[in-house]
């Protein structure tokens, strides 16, 4: 519960996450946009006919237009590494070859969903491109017809993430973009600790292909110790329990699909049962009262094995525990899982409002703006390496973030999540409470798509 609260709290400060929900009515029927390739100025080059590798060269005057980007953090472009640099030049030739100025307005992210959703409703966009959270626009904002499809724009795989066609889509259409990048989740563990303890290397698991619920509560265990033999526990395994979210994803499940509830998927009980077990097995560190920032004040005095958390933290990590090694593993996968993956609680990513006019050159001029020769071999190298001295910690980074799932139960306002969380980590019957939520859940899943 802790870490899906520090996930969901946390993303306020970074680059990949969003925030919650919202409600819908009946979508209409999607009409043409502006300025698509009937008009005679693109009729030639419509992005439509773009290749994968990138859309072919338009001319167009945007007349003296200012391209507003709205987010919750200022995405001016900084000339902090040769990408960026690269990105700036192209969107000055840009700016001067169609005739526009882009401007990027940051709004407080805790008045960020209200403001912006009320603007959409309004017909009076706060941008012109706009980044918005998918547990409030999938398929709240969809359904009222207030966003353009964009899946025949971001055809180019160099600029764009593919993972927001899947995410992003509803009704076989597309109505986000964003970039190369994926929130990764894990596993942080102390090294030092680990080597102290004489424990067995937790990297030879991934090695040995045996990196999974039983072998991390194995680990767990090992490493709840009394050291000084006092009688108490002085070095703990896990610094916290009840991380719901990443459990669904580690064994490639959720608690809902689409518009029905999934509670008595058999994998979703396995989840459940494991987390059972975390619990009434008592093998994470009790909590001592703390709040949700609990568990990595835990990890961050050094007697405790491994923490539950995402990549933006490893600079604070780092800096708090300066004589200590840390590393980082995926988070184990479930018993029907096929692959490792980190869960993005609060998918985000860039939306055109149907107010605004012209969406496919709003969306060309972002995918020239960021068609670069990057200097990096994969998104995220220059975080993972400036942090990482170890070849595998970097690759399991890699992997597990390659693996992201969203998960879509934040979408609905009225779900029991912790109620369920509860119930389980008090280890009540799995069984019953598949039962007793199904009702509850489907309820919730409803409200929102029957709108």
């Amino acid at each position: 519960m802790l870490i899906s609260l520090m996930l969901l709290l946390a993303l306020a400060a970074c680059g990949g996450g969003s925030k919650p929900e919202g409600s819908g009515s009946p979508a209409t029927q999607e009409t043409e946009p502006s300025g698509s390739a009937a008009s005679a100025e693109t009729a030639s080059t419509s992005p439509s006919e773009g290749a994968e590798q990138g859309t072919p060269e338009m001319d167009f005057d945007m007349g003296g237009r200012t391209i507003k980007v709205v987010s919750w953090w200022d995405m001016t472009i900084q000339e902090d590494n040769p990408d960026n640099i690269q990105r700036k030049k192209n969107l000055e030739a840009l700016m001067k070859k169609h005739n526009f100025k882009m401007e990027f307005v940051p709004i407080d992210f805790g008045e960020y969903q209200q403001k912006v959703v009320a603007s959409l409703l309004a017909g009076e966009p706060l941008g012109d491109i706009v980044r918005l959270g998918k547990n409030y626009t999938i398929p709240a904002l969809v359904k009222q017809d207030l966003l353009w499809p964009v899946d025949e724009y971001t055809k180019n795989a160099k600029v764009f993430n593919a993972k927001a066609n899947e995410f992003m889509s509803y009704n076989g259409r597309t109505y986000a973009f964003t970039e190369q990048s994926n929130l990764v989740t894990g596993i942080f563990y102390n090294r030092t600790l680990l080597n102290k303890l004489g424990l067995k290397p937790l990297q030879d698991y991934v090695k040995e292909d045996n990196w999974n619920w039983e072998t991390f509560i194995q680990a767990a265990k090992e490493a709840n110790k009394d050291t000084n033999n006092d009688g108490k526990l002085d070095t703990w395994g896990l610094a916290q329990n009840g991380f719901m979210a990443a459990a669904l994803v580690s064994n490639e499940t959720s608690l809902t699909k689409e518009d029905k509830q999934n509670l008595d998927d058999p994998k979703t009980a396995e989840v459940f049962n494991f987390l059972s077990r975390l619990a009434t097995e008592k093998v994470a560190r009790p909590t001592e009262g703390g709040d949700w920032t609990e568990p990595g004040q835990f990890f961050r005095q050094g007697n405790t094995l491994m923490y539950a958390g995402a990549m933006y933290e490893i600079g604070g990590l780092k800096n708090d525990m300066k004589d200590f090694d840390i590393g980082f593993l995926p988070f184990p996968k479930g018993p029907s899982a096929m692959a490792y993956h980190s869960v993005e609680p609060a998918f985000q990513a860039l939306t055109i409002p149907k107010a605004v006019k012209d969406p496919e050159k709003l969306v060309y001029i972002w995918e020239k703006m960021n068609d670069i020769d990057s200097i990096y071999d994969y998104p995220d190298q220059a975080t993972l390496e400036s942090n990482f001295s170890n070849e595998d910690d970097i690759q399991n980074a890699r992997t597990t973030g390659e693996g992201m799932l969203v998960l879509d139960h934040d979408t609905f306002p009225k779900l029991p999540f912790y109620d369920i969380l509860g119930e389980i980590t008090a280890g009540n019957s799995v069984s019953t409470v598949v039962e007793k939520y199904k009702a509850p859940v489907q309820a919730a899943i409803d409200e929102v798509y029957k709108k």
